[in-house]
């Protein structure tokens, strides 16, 4: 019995040791090199050429401690809201464009810092000289949801061609049965008529459009990836009717320095060179459009409304090409004006509704909807 016991522990003992050591193995052939590390730096840093989104890091190591660059590169907006100065300062000065935090451990973090520390760009342009290959990605433009409405056309095609028979049955052949005919012929007629419906309410309505834009722009890489802010390049979201279109010169306060990208090499970005060298302005097109007898303020929906960007234009950080997800029907917006609860403390209302704050006070009501402010009424939104 004891020898039976003792089998059993050195068989836990072996096969504990075996799992430390696969463990081992996989986690050391899953961390990257600082210079793989580097990459995601590099989309907004460089070494030794330049500010780009943000600093230039060379000589980083000397001007900064090394605990603080720990710390910083592994949670830079987590110091930046309990008020670090130094991290505010660096915020500040580059347009307030947030730094994604990064997983890596601090021994990472140590190895990056030495990677910058001893970075030779001479030897790292004669490696790359050595393999130039441009990776591109024709596809990093499509979106995995498409919002498109369905297509009833073949349901209406089928729908006719049975009429059609049934119609031929009853003066020729006479084969179908009158009881089936009499059932399936309304059926048919209701469900083109449903259609037809369908169809004409989606008139003039764009949903699920998604056009092709002079140049290859994907809001997955700039405000996903990168998280920029969408301020940033629509600058009129918060204070204008309209939230904007950025000019090139908006852009090329990054591509500046950054005129390669990931998916699709110098090409598109060069478009972008062109167009300031030119005067003339990128021809963007479009995506969310309104009838021309709406009226919307985009400035008084985000501050009023307190309406994040996706609850209009949806997931916009994981599209590849811009889309439309909502219809963004009469219906539709009236439904939000329903049920969304607006800010009535802001400065467009102050205290003009006294009534409503001293209702939510008391637990009366819970907040007060658009409806309930004229939200409804036709001269609120056409002209």
């Amino acid at each position: 019995m004891q020898t039976i016991l003792n089998n059993l522990r050195l068989k836990k003992v072996i096969a504990l040791f075996l799992l430390l050591f696969i463990f081992n193995i996989s986690n050391s052939l899953s961390q990257k090199t600082p210079k793989e590390n580097f990459v995601t730096c590099n989309a907004c840093h460089s070494i030794g050429e330049g500010k780009k989104i943000g600093p230039d890091l060379k000589g980083v190591t000397e001007r900064r401690d090394e605990v603080w660059l720990i710390k910083f590169i592994q949670a830079s907006q987590t110091m930046v809201k309990e008020g670090d100065t130094a991290a505010i300062n660096v915020f500040e000065a580059y347009g307030k464009i947030p730094m994604p935090d990064n997983s890596f451990s601090e021994d990472e973090v140590k190895a990056l810092l030495n990677y910058i520390k001893t970075y030779d760009p001479v030897a790292e342009k004669v490696a790359a000289a050595a393999n130039v290959v441009v990776k591109t990605n024709p596809n990093f433009l499509e979106n995995q949801n498409s919002f498109l409405p369905r297509n009833t056309k073949i349901l209406f095609y089928i729908s006719l061609i049975v009429i059609i028979l049934l119609f031929f049955d009853a003066i020729f052949t006479k084969f179908i049965p009158k009881l089936l005919k009499i059932i399936i012929i309304p059926s048919a007629i209701f469900v083109m008529f449903i259609i037809i419906y369908i169809e004409a309410t989606n008139l003039g309505r764009y949903q699920g459009y998604e056009p092709d834009q002079p140049i290859a722009f994907s809001h997955k890489v700039h405000s996903g990836e990168n998280q920029i802010d969408c301020e940033y390049c629509h600058t009129g979201a918060m204070d204008s009717k309209r939230s904007g279109i950025p000019s090139a010169n908006v852009c090329l306060n990054c591509h500046n320095n950054i005129k390669e990208g990931t998916n699709t090499g110098k090409a598109e970005i060069a478009k972008i060179h062109k167009a300031v060298e030119s005067g003339k302005a990128i021809q963007w097109i479009k995506v969310h459009n309104l009838p021309d007898h709406v009226y919307y303020n985009h400035a008084q929906h985000v501050n009023a409304g307190k309406l994040d960007c996706t609850e209009c234009h949806g997931d916009v950080e994981n599209m590849g090409r811009m889309q439309q997800v909502n219809d963004l029907s009469m219906g539709w917006c009236l439904d939000c004006h329903r049920t969304k609860f607006i800010d009535i403390d802001n400065k467009y209302f102050g205290d003009k509704y006294k009534k409503y704050h001293e209702e939510i006070a008391k637990n009366i009501r819970k907040g007060v909807t658009v409806s309930e402010l004229g939200g409804e009424d036709c001269a609120k939104c056409h002209y």
